[in-house]
């Protein structure tokens, strides 16, 4: 009876040494985890579109992938705590919305991949070069040159006359500061003067709008950023009380009353930011992916807003309107 008993015993034991590892042990869920300078309400349709993304991937949400979100709502000055909240519970990639996001994320980790999307990560001191990126960041580029200089000679098309222009600009936005220079150096070609008008806060708008009436601007341009984008209509409303052209960045704002937009499609940065995670997830290294150019611009006129304020849209630019609100 007690050989019998021993080698029963005796099998069991080799048998559970032979089972391999993986049928042992679960295998472990990738962790993905968005950060983001903008609100959730905001963020949703780039969000929506890397799930797609990821879908198109193989991969779901909440079976074979988790997602962790962190959202600044639009104040910048938060998104360092977040992305070391993200780092403490050692996820395995971080998706940054945006360059403010991607900046915050790589001084927070040296190790986790980061994949950014928009900006300029170059100029911006994100990557080491656009082909051969360095570092554990990589991702997608909104080429911020190129549609910064298109929003003033779009805008110039609207308004031939246009000859000075008011650009806002939030100090603590890595970005800004690239948009405003890029646009200052293409205004001289178009007979055009762009001065840089301060919001570094909620408060500072009043000061900003007075600072726009005083110097007698015919335009105002608005870059790329989060509190931007959710003082939006504060923003509008005064153009459209004082029958000032705007041109925004976020293509979400013409949608909202905003005069117009025209930008790089950031849900479709968005979008095929999953086949960077898909591929580091195979064991790819962000220093060795490429950083890749936007393939997709859009641009969205408000005539709504357009008739508020007596201006004639000219049909050679409607046409080339994207969505067109009416």
């Amino acid at each position: 009876m007690r050989r019998t008993v021993f080698g029963f015993t005796l099998s069991t034991l080799l048998l559970a040494l032979c089972v391999p590892a993986e049928a042992q042990q679960p295998k472990s869920v990738p962790r993905i985890g968005i950060l983001a300078a903008q609100s959730p309400s905001s963020s949703s349709y780039r969000v929506e579109a890397f799930r797609k993304g990821l879908i198109d991937l193989g991969y779901t949400e909440g079976k074979n992938i988790a997602i962790e979100y962190r959202y600044a709502d639009g104040r910048l000055e938060r998104l360092p705590d977040l992305a070391a909240e993200l780092v403490r519970l050692r996820i395995d990639i971080i998706l940054a919305l945006g360059t403010p996001a991607a900046r915050a994320a790589k001084h927070a980790t040296t190790a986790i991949p980061i994949v950014m999307t928009g900006g300029d990560p170059v100029r911006a001191g994100i990557v080491a070069s656009l082909a051969r990126p360095g570092g554990n960041v990589t991702g997608l580029s909104d080429a911020t040159v190129d549609v910064s200089t298109k929003r003033l000679e779009l805008l110039k098309e609207v308004v031939p006359k246009l000859s000075r222009v008011a650009i806002l600009w939030n100090p603590l936005n890595p970005t800004n500061p690239l948009q405003v220079k890029d646009t200052q150096a293409a205004a001289p070609a178009l007979g055009m003067t762009v001065y840089a008008v301060e919001v570094k806060g909620v408060d500072d708008f009043d000061r900003a709008f007075a600072a726009i009436k005083k110097n007698g601007a015919g335009g105002l341009l608005v870059p790329g950023d989060p509190m931007f984008g959710t003082e939006g209509k504060r923003i509008d409303d005064f153009a459209v009380k004082n029958r000032l052209p705007v041109m925004h960045s976020g293509l979400g704002s013409a949608e909202r009353g905003g005069l117009m937009a025209y930008s790089t499609s950031l849900a479709d940065l968005a979008r095929r930011a999953a086949t960077y995670v898909d591929k580091i997830l195979k064991g790819a290294k962000p220093a060795d992916l490429p950083v890749e150019r936007p393939m997709k611009f859009e641009l969205v006129i408000n005539l709504k807003t357009a008739k508020q304020i007596g201006l004639t849209i000219p049909p050679n630019v409607l046409a080339r309107a994207d969505r067109v609100i009416r």
